[in-house]
């Protein structure tokens, strides 16, 4: 790989003269290629594109894979057993992961933005440690303002399935009316992009000390945006995926002394030192008092809804409309859900329970996808590889055993999504914007 002179300078100056020829050899070598678990339904399944698998050093649900397979054909893919993320970036999840035992005492649940969230690698990450850290405890809000990401972003969280994830699409700027909200930020800022030189050579093509200047700029403009929304205390996890000092130190230093916070620690991973991509990241305390505490709202009254929907999740549920779609949101997290949505759009929160046709109501697939789901509140199927391809492609599948109606359908013992059975042929319920478009023969 050629890489500017520039670049090399700027490199040099971040990580050391005597290690240039480290990092120049490992972007000569192909990328590689990491999975990491999802610890809520991972226990159990067997996955064969993990043998052979080394673990990732920072992230006991990473692994470093031999080889990248074709993730489309794998059923559990979809159902969100596991999310395809680079090791390198994982660090970001131990660096948050560090930073929880401050928040141990709150007498409420903690409240996390992950605000450059797509395409939803950290937001899995983070709701995966928040919720084994705090149980059902927390609210963990992912934004992205590029509306196209932020579709992806919803539905790699829908995959992932917990339910206590809101997804948001606004510019930064907007969550400074929420006055010392969060507990903590993950800003995973936009950057020059150094970390993508293997995957993406138009990432090099575009690459200049210009564009590293101007994203500098961009950067701290964001985080002092969203500064007010982050409290007294709290913990703001800035990362990029870029090697440079002007991106990375010296914004931090920026933030500290103009901003007001003092860091607590950071670490730069690069290609060569570390088998992915490298990644910068940078833990902060802000000065100042702590998150006041919100008023709660009322109790909605319970209806017919309410008490139908209840009875398909293993933890208290509100039920809320959008439409003629019903929405499941963890009740312990109600009332925060309620304040994010008074300040601005929410592309999706909670559970999409489904839909209301009448006197009855045809489940969403993120509700076969939820953690929280019970199972046998639906008839259950399960199913081989071909069938759930088969599902998944969108295809007619025939279940001649299967009771009539709603039928949820497992792989390995896993939800993959519904179908209504009519006995001779069954009614699809996955989504169109979700089906594989690939030949899957």
């Amino acid at each position: 790989m050629e890489l500017r002179e520039e670049f090399l300078r700027y490199l040099s100056e971040a990580i050391g003269e005597e290690s240039i020829d480290v990092v120049k050899n490992a972007l000569d070598e192909p990328a590689s290629v990491s999975v990491r678990l999802n610890p809520s339904k991972c226990e159990g399944v067997h996955l064969p594109i993990l043998d052979g698998a080394q673990g990732v050093e920072w992230s006991s649900f990473g692994y470093l894979l031999k080889e990248r397979p074709v993730f489309t054909l794998h059923p559990l893919f979809h159902a969100g057993v596991y999310y395809v993320q680079d090791s390198s970036a994982m660090y970001v999840g131990q660096a948050v992961r560090d930073m929880l035992g401050r928040f141990g005492s709150l007498n409420r649940p903690v409240r996390v933005l992950d605000l450059c969230a797509a395409p939803g690698g950290k937001t899995t990450d983070l709701a995966a440690s928040l919720r084994a850290a705090f149980g059902d405890s927390f609210l963990l809000v992912a934004n992205e303002v590029m509306k196209a990401r932020a579709t992806v972003l919803a539905d790699n969280v829908g995959r992932w399935g917990d339910p206590n994830v809101i997804v948001t699409s606004v510019d930064p700027k907007a969550f400074a009316c929420m006055k010392a909200f969060f507990d903590i930020i993950v800003a995973d800022v936009p950057c020059s992009g150094e970390g993508m030189f293997r995957k993406d050579e138009e990432a090099l093509a575009q690459w200049s000390p210009d564009n590293v200047r101007l994203c500098e700029e961009r950067q701290r403009r964001i985080i002092a945006d969203v500064w007010p929304a982050l409290s007294g205390g709290g913990v703001m996890v800035y990362s990029t995926c870029t090697f440079n000092r002007f991106e990375n130190d010296g914004n931090v230093d920026w933030i500290c002394q103009e901003l007001g916070a003092k860091k607590l620690s950071s670490r730069s991973l690069v290609p060569g030192f570390v088998p992915g991509e490298g990644q910068y990241c940078a833990a902060m305390v802000k000065d100042g008092d702590a998150a006041a505490e919100l008023r709660k709202g009322k109790p909605q009254k319970a209806d017919a809804v309410q008490k139908m929907v209840s009875a398909y999740f293993d933890c208290p549920v509100s039920v809320r409309r959008k439409g003629d779609m019903v929405i499941a949101v963890p009740t312990v997290i109600a009332d925060l859900v309620d304040h994010v949505a008074s300040n601005m759009p929410l592309l999706s929160s909670g559970t999409a329970v489904g839909q209301i046709k009448g006197s009855d109501l045809v489940p969403d697939e993120d509700l076969a996808l939820c953690i929280a789901l019970r199972r046998g509140a639906f008839a259950e199927a399960a199913i081989d590889k071909p069938t759930a391809l088969a599902f998944l492609h969108k295809d007619a599948i025939t279940l001649a055993e299967a009771p009539k109606g709603i039928v949820l359908l497992t792989y390995k013992n896993v939800p993959l999504g519904f179908v209504k059975n009519l006995g001779n042929r069954t009614n699809n319920l996955h989504p169109q914007s979700r089906r594989i478009r690939m030949d899957i023969k």
